[in-house]
């Protein structure tokens, strides 16, 4: 017996034999870089290959649902889509991915569900997207996989092959969604991480209504990262959330003591209240992790990302006082917990010992000094040069995406950029690999505030630690409102309550609707998309490693986090 085959022993022979077939084995781009068995693709960690989900609706817009075998070796006996499967390494499917995938789901509509190709071949399929996601079953199986969905509608009999599915159901919007809830008769059953990931991303946002669904399309991939049976999102994994909790401790140590070179009572106080209400302190730690990435990590790299992590806190400060938020992290904003001439002080101090702190490290060397600060006191600027754009905004007549998008790369993305930057320069990492870091740290920075933007629509004021909805409120130009305004879509509730300084809850929920019904939510939300899928593109230039990955968990953190 071949050693490699020692894993399908005691599993059905048929679906035993069918784990010889050769899968499309795909980077983060979907690009097919060689193709392996789906033994390969699914066993131990696996490899990313590329899949298809097809959600086939008839006239009475019933989505087609199945229950797989207990004969399948991965994710036996839970509820699935009307099919998912693999196109192979054969000639109409290892072509265009589109083309491939369509050609792929005609087979397999035929051998698990019994629908002959001469009627698919007569169908439209709708490509509505794609969707990356990894989900293990057990310690031997796993799925990792770049799935694309697809949507096809038609009154058509099935005839279930046994050895694939033991069930088959006709369901409506609200029969899935109780299925999804684990409701009623659902209570007991399973459904797939990956139809509960595609039902929340492509179906469920247009009420199960095959109708729309034909006209939404997601252009940039669906980045899922891991996740549980449930489809609850395990990023950040272990390995992100061990560098955390082993570099929170010494960084945090790091900020606090530079901060108690303050011995003024009052304005100690209010330069640490913020660091009070916790937080992940992902700026603090970013050199070191990235250093880390690239090779090249030392304590210097703790006083690093201390000064970065106070010189931010100190535009924490100053922006609460312009924006007048009252919360940050769940306490008051500081010109609210003390006054705003405290305020303002402490932010002028806490400016002057993110320098200091680095000229007294006896871990930074002479030679990467001078580089260090040139590098934080550029990014001093480009945040000032941000805000103000950001403020002027407020009675521009027009701002454009791109005005946009160039006053959060100086506001907040500055940050993250300089954060990668410096933490290669201190690593002495070569010209093109700083660079290369210093993207990625834009774009981390990009979909950082883009997704910020995003929850401040869709979040609530409990969970965020800050007023929900208070961009709306202030009218703030964010690609949010700015796709809204230029839409010509009329919306009532939206024109109301932006920058109107407060409205009821009811309003706004109302407001928040119409930027999902307008497009505008989603807009904002692929673009951040665009930005994370950058990102991983940056950290493709360096060789893989743990830390690698720990970079990678944090670049998906950023779809998911609520900060």
């Amino acid at each position: 017996m071949n050693s490699e085959d020692r894993p399908l022993v005691e599993h059905d022979p048929s679906q035993s034999d069918m784990m010889q077939e050769m899968c499309l084995v795909v980077d983060r781009k979907d690009n097919m870089t060689r193709a392996e068995s789906k033994l390969t693709c699914h066993y131990g960690e696996g490899t990313r290959h590329r899949a298809f989900s097809v959600f086939l609706f008839d006239e009475s817009n019933r989505m087609l649902i199945q229950k797989r075998a207990s004969e399948k070796i991965t994710f036996p006996g839970i509820w699935a889509n009307s099919c998912c499967s693999h196109p192979l390494d054969i000639d109409g499917e290892n072509g265009d991915p589109i083309m491939g995938v369509v050609a792929a789901a005609r087979r397999k509509l035929e051998q698990e569900l019994g629908i002959p190709s001469s009627i698919t071949e007569g169908w439209t399929f709708h490509h509505m997207g794609r969707l990356e996601y990894s989900c293990r079953w057990d310690d031997e199986w796993i799925e990792r996989e770049i799935d694309h969905v697809l949507l096809a509608r038609a009154d058509v009999e099935v005839n279930p092959n046994e050895n694939e599915i033991s069930d088959i159901i006709w369901s409506d919007h609200s029969q899935i969604q109780r299925m999804m809830d684990g409701e009623g008769e659902w209570e007991n059953e399973l459904v797939s991480p990956w139809f509960r990931l595609l039902w929340e991303n492509f179906i469920e946002p247009n009420g199960s209504d095959p109708t729309l669904m034909a006209d939404f399309v997601i252009e940039e991939i669906v980045y899922c990262g891991e996740v549980d049976l449930g489809g609850n999102s395990v990023t950040p994994g272990n390995n992100l959330l061990t560098a955390l909790s082993t570099h929170r401790e010494l960084v945090e140590a790091e900020i606090m003591e530079s901060l108690s070179k303050m011995t003024q009572e009052r304005l100690h106080g209010a330069m640490t209240h913020l660091f009070k209400g916790g937080g992940k302190r992902l700026r603090a730690i970013l050199p070191r992790l990235v250093a880390e990435a690239i090779g090249g990590e030392n304590d210097g790299h703790y006083t690093l990302g201390a000064s970065i992590e106070i010189i931010h806190n100190f535009t924490l400060i100053h922006d609460d006082i312009i924006d007048q938020d009252p919360i940050r992290r769940g306490l008051d904003a500081v010109h609210v917990a003390y006054d705003d001439a405290t305020a303002i002080n402490a932010g002028d101090a806490m400016l002057a010992i993110g320098f200091e702190i680095l000229a007294e490290s006896d871990n930074i060397p002479n030679e990467s000094l001078g580089q260090l600060i040139s590098a934080i006191g550029e990014m001093v600027r480009k945040v000032a040069d941000g805000q103000q754009e950001d403020i002027e905004f407020e009675n521009r007549g027009k701002v454009t995406e791109d005005d946009y998008i160039a006053m959060i790369e100086g506001k907040t993305s500055a940050m993250f950029e300089t954060c990668a930057r410096t933490g290669a320069i201190l690593s002495n990492a070569e010209e093109r690999t700083i660079e290369n870091m210093a993207n990625w740290g834009l774009n981390l920075g990009l979909c950082f505030q883009l997704m910020d933007d995003l929850i401040d629509a869709t979040g609530d004021t409990e969970t965020l630690g800050k007023p929900a909805g208070s961009d709306i409120l202030q009218g703030k130009r964010t690609l949010i409102a700015i796709h809204a305004l230029d839409s010509g879509i009329e919306m009532p509730y939206f024109s109301k309550v932006y920058g109107s300084g407060k409205c009821s809850s009811e309003e706004l929920d109302n407001a928040v609707a119409e930027l999902h019904e307008s497009g505008s939510i989603e807009y904002a939300r692929n673009r951040a998309m665009k930005h994370h899928a950058l990102a991983h593109e940056y950290l493709g230039t360096l060789k893989e490693n743990a830390a690698v990955g720990v970079l990678r968990e944090l670049t998906d953190f950023q779809l998911i986090r609520i900060n």
